[in-house]
């Protein structure tokens, strides 16, 4: 079985080189030919690219314009997730954020992406945003933070107001990502190392594992050395469960500097498991590619 060309379901890029922004800690977003450059060399076709509309986005505001002219450009290359922050409008909790997400839509946004907001999962801003992106249809990828300590949505130790999301919102498919998601892979995470990248053996009891196989509408974004590192971490349990959540696991980089492209030896984990037989290779196209595109709507 050949390898096929995969797609990411998340990743950055800027339209410009900033050198003020490109240094010092800041995330050195590649260019269009930087990216193209990295996924050649990757056997990525294409990725979807993040918006980051939030002040707590980190390094800086990619904005819904500069994300769609990227990928009307370079259709090669991108597919694109729009973004709302959940404040925006009037700065209400019942603003209808429709409008936007269907005016994006309109324009090809195939997701909403990445959500940074620093808000509980329950918050009814997040909320708000929520019912808008089910309303949509759009699926929305977030990452999961802690308040007022770093970017994200924020939950509790054990993830409980991401599980009542799920239960509300049963018709909005969400794309887990982040340390604080991925590390509850295992069972044995604790409050001091669930925003890290735990290693050794996974364990049973996993929440993550847990909620995917309660709630359908939950889908595990693998991007970043969090998605990387919950599978690479124990190989033998990596194959049973790319088998078991194969039509909702899909492949990813989150690369975000161009000097250092993430999830590279992921990536080839992914062949090397296929050619060697220890997955299925109906996972592993669904994995790399077939969920993605089926997710987001494109014909193969």
């Amino acid at each position: 079985m050949k390898k096929v060309k995969k797609i990411d379901i998340h990743v950055h890029s800027a339209a410009l080189k900033e050198p003020s922004l490109r240094s010092d800690g800041f995330n050195a977003y590649p260019t269009y030919e930087e990216l193209r450059k990295i996924y050649d060399e990757m056997g990525i076709e294409k990725g979807a690219l993040m918006t980051l509309c939030s002040p707590e986005g980190v390094s800086r505001i990619v904005t819904n314009e500069e994300t769609y002219e990227l990928a009307k450009d370079h259709p090669d290359t991108y597919i694109w997730f729009c973004n709302v922050d959940p404040r925006q409008g009037k700065n209400m909790p019942d603003y209808d954020l429709t409008p936007l997400l269907e005016h994006y839509k309109r324009l090809g946004a195939k997701g909403v992406g990445e959500v940074t907001a620093n808000l509980y999962f329950d918050d009814p801003y997040m909320y708000n945003l929520f019912a808008a992106c089910e309303k949509c249809g759009l699926p929305l990828t977030f990452h999961i933070g802690i308040k007022n300590r770093s970017y994200g949505i924020v939950d509790d130790f054990g993830l409980p107001r991401l599980e009542k999301a799920l239960q509300d919102f049963p018709n909005l498919k969400f794309l887990g990502h982040s340390q604080r998601f991925w590390s509850f892979i295992s069972g044995d995470v604790s409050e001091e190392n669930w925003g890290g990248y735990p290693k050794g053996p996974v364990t049973p009891g996993g929440r993550v594992v847990e909620l995917m196989r309660k709630y359908p509408n939950l889908y595990g974004d693998m991007s970043a050395g969090s998605g990387g590192n919950a599978f690479l971490r124990d190989p033998e349990h990596a194959y049973k469960i790319i088998e078991e959540f194969q039509d909702r696991l899909l492949f990813g980089t989150d690369i975000a500097n161009y000097e250092r492209p993430t999830n590279v030896g992921f990536n080839k984990f992914l062949d090397e498991t296929m050619e060697e037989g220890k997955i299925s290779y109906e996972a592993y196209y669904k994995v790399c590619r077939g969920n993605a595109l089926k997710l987001l709507g494109i014909t193969d």
